[in-house]
This record gives structure tokens, C-alpha cells and sequence, in this order.
């Protein structure tokens, strides 16, 4: 008895496990799923074309050439497509595509077309694919982010998909530097929709980003004077040693790496000719923090250091660009992540939930009320780096989770 009582239970558990995986494939949405297979290379293609255009922040004229790529593209989806002017000089438009439904969401969607890499890039190191990856200059920050964004639009309006108000999409000029050219459009678009995804990569394995660290430039200046450094370098009040001190005195002040504050120097300049004693010296710290009262004691402890100079007659400056705020997650935030995550669970697929220190413009979005939620880029990493990658595998998956994730969201907005 007790025999068959075991293989009736093994055989009810595996009767279970067949169903279960039954449920599971019926769940997914074939036309998607389908139209997510043959979009792939299309995807590829796009990739391809714009990595190879150079749009380092502040390249006007690449900007203007990887946007007007997508804007005709778009416009044969039916988008209606306009520029928005910088909000900052020497930055190319922004580019902004409205799609109109039939249905209640209204959605926004925000990816950067700009990255971190200067001209000539693309030419010397090109879009590749090895093995399970691709590489080039912002193929995962952000524009596998642009090109999963640009697919997933494609595919509802090649099925006819029109249960939502409006989908508006948001190319930002300058997020590499906080969004100087878009940050008073990005509030905007953010008050007039009912959520906003942010097309940033996915922290591998295979994860949705719930909370951000928020990102500020402390800038160090320091004023001294020049004098002929063979002739009279004693006339001189040397800029560049006054700040190496400020410096000094700031080591150890503050965590380099983890999840909590970061403070790293990113840039130095002093002087530029090697027979003048330099007048001038900058040091720019790069903050990263979680809460803002982080923000204003590292500004604090950097000030309190000015105020004592090691090289006579100098002075010292300290000031900050605008920041981006942290993401904080929240309630709001997990609602998106859960439906996202059991959209996922469609075709078979387990998101992550993580947080990172990297600032993106989903902050901007839950600063004025918007549920946002971020990471639905394709899966990559090493990003600013020359060998700054995409897993080719996450494309299909992440493709359909952003589609469906779309229509959903149309349909029932949080």
C-alpha cells in the first residue's frame, strides 16, 4: 500500500509540473512573442546604425545624425515627431515622438541618445558582435535602450495595438551630464503622463533597477599667480600645489565605492604651459549619494576645507552643478516592478529587483509625482569603457517584456 501510495503522489506531482508548464505557455502572448522573434535582427540592424554614428555629449552634429535615424523611423509608425531646443548651449535637440490610442495610459518613455565617448570613436572601434555580445562606443548606455524602446513601438503598431491614451518618447540630448538640455522637459512630460520607463540596461544576471543613486559635480577652483617658473618661480602663488593640498586633506574623508555616498576626483586641470608657474586649478568630485542630506555634508566638509590655504596669496573656490536626485524606491515603484516581473514570468523569465549608483532621468519623473520605474534596457555591463558590452540573449526576452509591459500598461495604468 504504502508503494502505491508513493507512485500515486509521484505520479500526481508530475501531472502537476506538466500542467503547471502548460499554464505557463498559454500565458505568453503568441502575436508578441512572435513578433518579437522576427523584430530581433531588426533590432540588430538599428543597433548597429547608430552605435557607429559618434554622439558624445555635446556633438551637435552627432546627435542630430543618430536622431534623424530615428525620427524618420518613427514617423513611419505614425508618430507625430518634433525637436525640442536644449535647454543648455552647445548640445544638439531633443527629440520627442507622440503616439495616440484609443485607450486610459498615458506613457511616457525616456532614453538618452548621447554618451560618454568623444569623436573618432566609432570609426576606431566600431559595432561588433562576439559570440554572445556585442560591443561599441554606447551600445548598452543607452542605445540598445533606444533601439529596444523604438522595436517595442514597432510591434504594437504592426498589431494594431491601440488600447492606450498616449505613448510619448523622449530622446534626451545630455543625460551623460545630468540632462542640462532637457531637465525643465522631462519635469513636463513627466506632470502630463501616468507613469514613465526608462530604457537604461539591466544590471546583469538579469535585473529591473528599483532604486538609483543620485549624481552631483562638486567643483574645487583654486586662484593663485603666474610667474616665470625659471626666471622668478618665487614671484608665483602656485595653483596647481594648493590644490593638490586641498586634496590631501580630503583622502580618507569619504567612501570611494559601496552603496552608500561616494565621493571620487574624476577630473584635474592646472596650467598649460610647462615654464609658467599655473594661476589656476580645478578638481571636479563626482558624488554619488542616496539621500540629499548626503549631498549637502560632503559639500559642507569640502567647503570647511577651503578655508584653509597651505600656499599664501591663494584662494579657493567651491560650488556644484545641479544634480540629478536619487531614485528612492517606494511603493509606487515596486506596483511597476511586480507586474513587470509577472509579465516576465510569461515566457518563463525571473527578473531581479537592484539599485546602483549610476543617475538616470527616472528621478527626474518620481520627483514630480510620475511612477517610474528603470533598467528595461537590454542586459550589459562595463559600461564607459572601451569594452563596454550587451548579452545578445536578453535582447528577444527584454524586447517582450517591454512590449508587453507597454500594452498593460495602456490598457490598465498604475
Amino acid at each position: 500500500m504504502l508503494w502505491r501510495s508513493l507512485v500515486a503522489l509521484l505520479v500526481s506531482t508530475l501531472l502537476a509540473l506538466v500542467f503547471q508548464d502548460h499554464a505557463l505557455a498559454a500565458a505568453r502572448n503568441e502575436k508578441v512573442y512572435q513578433a518579437v522573434q522576427a523584430n530581433r535582427s531588426v533590432a540588430i540592424d538599428l543597433l548597429k546604425e547608430i552605435v557607429d554614428i559618434d554622439s558624445g555629449t555635446g556633438d551637435v552634429e552627432g546627435g542630430a545624425k543618430v536622431e534623424a535615424v530615428l525620427s524618420a523611423r518613427l514617423q513611419q509608425l505614425g508618430a507625430e515627431v518634433r525637436t525640442e531646443p536644449a535647454e543648455a548651449a552647445g548640445l544638439p535637440d531633443n527629440l520627442v515622438a507622440v503616439f495616440h490610442g484609443s485607450g486610459r495610459g498615458r506613457i511616457l518613455i525616456i532614453a538618452h541618445i548621447d554618451t560618454v565617448f568623444g569623436p573618432g570613436t566609432a570609426a576606431a572601434r566600431p559595432f561588433s558582435l562576439e559570440k554572445d555580445r556585442a560591443y561599441g562606443p554606447g551600445v548598452g548606455d543607452e542605445k540598445a535602450g533606444v533601439v529596444n524602446a523604438f522595436t517595442a513601438l514597432k510591434i504594437l503598431h504592426d498589431l494594431g495595438f491601440k488600447d492606450f491614451r498616449t505613448i510619448t518618447l523622449l530622446l534626451d540630448d545630455s543625460e551623460e551630464r545630468g540632462s542640462p538640455g532637457s531637465t525643465n522637459l522631462i519635469r513636463r512630460l513627466s506632470r502630463e503622463h501616468d507613469v514613465e520607463f526608462n530604457m537604461e540596461p539591466g544590471d546583469p544576471p538579469d535585473a529591473l533597477t528599483v532604486w538609483r543613486k543620485g549624481s552631483a559635480n562638486v567643483h574645487i577652483r583654486v586662484k593663485g599667480r603666474a610667474a616665470h617658473s625659471g626666471m622668478a618661480p618665487q614671484d608665483g602663488r602656485n595653483a596647481a600645489v594648493e590644490l593638490m593640498h586641498q586634496l590631501a586633506a580630503l583622502q580618507g574623508a569619504f567612501p570611494l565605492s559601496g552603496n552608500g555616498v561616494t565621493v571620487n576626483v574624476t577630473v584635474l586641470r592646472a596650467g598649460d604651459r610647462p615654464n609658467i608657474i599655473p594661476d589656476s586649478a580645478e578638481a571636479i568630485l563626482n558624488v554619488r549619494y542616496r539621500k540629499p542630506e548626503e549631498l549637502e555634508a560632503v559639500l559642507a566638509r569640502v567647503e570647511a576645507g577651503s578655508r584653509t590655504t597651505e600656499v599664501p596669496d591663494t584662494t579657493v573656490v567651491v560650488s556644484r552643478d545641479p544634480a540629478f536626485p536619487p531614485l528612492t524606491e517606494n511603493g509606487r515603484i515596486d506596483s511597476l516592478a511586480a507586474r513587470a516581473r509577472a509579465l516576465y514570468a510569461e515566457i518563463g523569465k525571473t527578473a531581479e529587483l537592484s539599485g546602483n549608483g549610476g543617475a538616470s532621468e527616472s528621478a527626474l519623473a518620481m520627483s514630480e509625482g510620475t511612477a517610474a520605474l528603470d533598467g528595461l534596457g537590454f542586459i550589459g555591463g562595463d559600461f564607459h569603457t572601451d569594452h563596454e558590452w550587451i548579452d545578445l540573449n536578453s535582447i528577444s526576452p527584454r524586447l517582450y517584456l517591454f512590449t508587453r509591459l507597454l500594452m498593460e500598461s495602456g490598457a490598465k495604468p498604475p
